[in-house]
């Protein structure tokens, strides 16, 4: 037993146990007992490295010690166990409290029990890996140190060695572990892609999309495409709601479509030229997340609100999810969403203002922020669109960033006002969309949950409080939350768990939510309280399907 405690940084215990209890503290949304667990590890591996780090700093600079035989060192590690132990369990008890304060706030049933078992043992596991890998890193510095210092002075061998295992588990994470497991997710997704679902024949119209007659191949849409053809309202759908409506436009070009974006892009505007989209009243171009699917909430809200006159446009970039996506050709589908922009922007243009359709923007997560790349503001200043709808903003969006930490005195970081509303205006689940001035004719709405960690999450919140934290909060954000360093950065990331939460919270977006964001940023006519109460609950039967 003696052994096992001396083999222990005493400080580096002291501060692991701390991050360890401290990960036990709510955030954003709801975490598993296996997320927790993952956390907790993590946390307690990240706070042992800053003791052991900072006591070997403490020794570098030799800087004395206080005085202490063998006894009372041992003494002192004895009691170090004996507090981070109570220290841990106090705040695991706690724990399900506040896991359940998070869960109340989003109408989700309570919990007895965290499981703490689960925790335990996954947090230990995760420590286990971490200090294995740790000691591998440490054996290479020492044996390129010690071979070295032969020649060169210590600290300069001992630099090398660090520099050396530094490249060495680099080439491993990277060139072998990352980029063989991004070919592999990326050949497993592509396979997923291609495969057609039975309940979703080819159109038996040869004029729609898709059909006999389209420039586009059913087979080359690939599996979201086809369900987002497939699974929109119908005329008779619409009329049941609205009392009037037609059947709404979608086209969607998948990768196999045609071999470059440009080419897509072309295919694309033939279609909705084909279909006579630009006779429509509105025309959405909707950007998908990384595997090409399109949030069927957001474009069913605008044609039922619309009454069918809607035409959008979709085209696929990736076949894999949004953060994969990046990693493996962040400049490719970034060209994608800027060549469909262009080629169906550059046509609109040329149709007289006065019988063209207005021109709409719409993404959710990664398809946000690559609509927001998808067009330069001063190249359509002269002649700009309608507006656009940008839901769940992730936190690398410039624009986003940008208005929300130059927002107007006095205004909640979670639901910001900017330069009066004039051009951008925030909502939320529970409504938003203010300004003290007038919306003009080009807007830009941000759909944005108070607890989505996606939008919020930020590296500066390693040393620095979130604005987001500041009073009032959010409503669906725990009063029990609080802010520490490194460990609130750590508990964000764990919050990428998103799909735990019920829609309306986190990053999952609701039709109800969608519809709200509609009728402030394009104002719809003749809707009263009564259909848009029928058509609220029209779109949470759709949205189970």
């Amino acid at each position: 037993m003696r052994t096992t405690v001396v083999a222990f940084s005493v400080s580096g215990l002291l501060l692991g146990a701390i991050f360890f209890a401290l990960s036990l503290t709510p955030s954003l949304i709801p975490r598993s007992a296996i997320v927790q667990g993952i956390l907790s590890g993590v946390s307690f591996t990240v706070g042992y490295s800053f003791g052991v780090l900072f006591r070997r700093l403490w020794k570098y600079l030799d800087i004395p010690d206080i005085p202490l035989n063998n006894r009372q060192r041992q003494i002192l590690k004895r009691w170090v166990i004996v507090f981070g132990f109570f220290l841990i369990s106090g705040f695991l008890w706690q724990g399900t409290y506040w896991q359940n304060s998070v869960r109340s706030l989003m109408g989700m049933p309570a919990v007895s029990s965290t499981g703490l078992i689960t925790i335990g043992v996954v947090a230990f596991a995760i420590f286990v890996f971490f200090r294995q890998l740790g000691k591998g890193f440490h054996k290479i510095v020492l044996a390129v140190s010690a071979r070295l210092g032969k020649r060169i002075p210590e600290r300069v061998a001992i630099l090398a060695g660090l520099l050396v295992a530094l490249l060495l588990y680099w080439g491993i994470l990277n060139g072998v572990l990352l980029q063989s497991g991004l070919h592999t997710i990326s050949v497993v997704y592509e396979q997923l892609d291609e495969v057609i679902a039975d309940d979703l024949p080819p159109p038996e119209d040869p004029n729609q999309t898709g059909g006999a007659n389209s420039f586009l191949s059913w087979d080359s849409m690939g599996h979201q495409g086809r369900r987002f053809l497939t699974l929109g309202p119908t005329a008779e759908e619409i009329k049941e709601i609205a009392g009037e409506g037609i059947d709404p436009i979608r086209v969607y070009v998948g990768l196999h479509s045609a071999e470059t974006p440009k080419q897509r892009a072309l295919l694309a505007l033939e279609e909705l030229k084909r279909l006579k989209a630009f006779e429509r009243e509105i025309l959405l171009i909707a950007t998908p997340v990384g595997d090409g699917w399109v949030d069927p909430g957001a474009v069913n809200s605008l044609e039922f609100l619309y009454r069918g006159d809607v035409a959008t446009i979709a085209a696929q970039y990736s076949y894999l999810p949004g953060p994969i996506a990046l990693l493996t050709d962040d400049k490719y589908i970034r060209m994608s969403a800027r060549w469909l922009f262009k080629v169906i922007y550059d046509y609109w243009e040329t149709l007289p203002a006065s019988t063209r359709p207005r021109l709409y923007l719409f993404g959710l997560s990664l398809g946000a922020q690559l609509s927001e790349d998808s067009f330069e503001f001063y190249d359509i200043i002269d002649n700009p669109i309608d507006g656009a709808l940008w839901a769940g903003p992730p936190f690398g969006m410039g624009v986003w960033r940008m208005i929300t930490d130059n927002r107007d005195p006095g205004t909640p970081a979670w639901l910001p006002q900017f330069k009066g509303g004039e051009v951008v205006r925030f909502g939320n689940q529970y409504g938003g969309y203010l300004g003290q001035e007038p919306w003009g004719r080009f807007r830009i709405a941000f759909l944005q949950h108070a607890s989505d960690p996606i939008v919020f999450f930020d590296l500066r919140w390693m040393f620095r409080r979130p604005d987001w934290l500041e009073r009032p909060r959010g409503p669906d954000v725990s009063p029990d939350l609080r802010w520490f360093p490194v460990v609130t950065m750590l508990q964000l990331i764990a919050d990428f768990n998103v799909g735990v939460t019920p829609r309306d919270f986190g990053h999952r977006y609701s039709p109800a939510g969608y519809t709200l964001a509609w009728i402030a940023l394009t104002e719809p006519p003749d809707w009263s309280e009564a259909e848009l109460k029928r058509l609220r609950m029209t779109l949470k039967t759709q949205s189970k399907r």
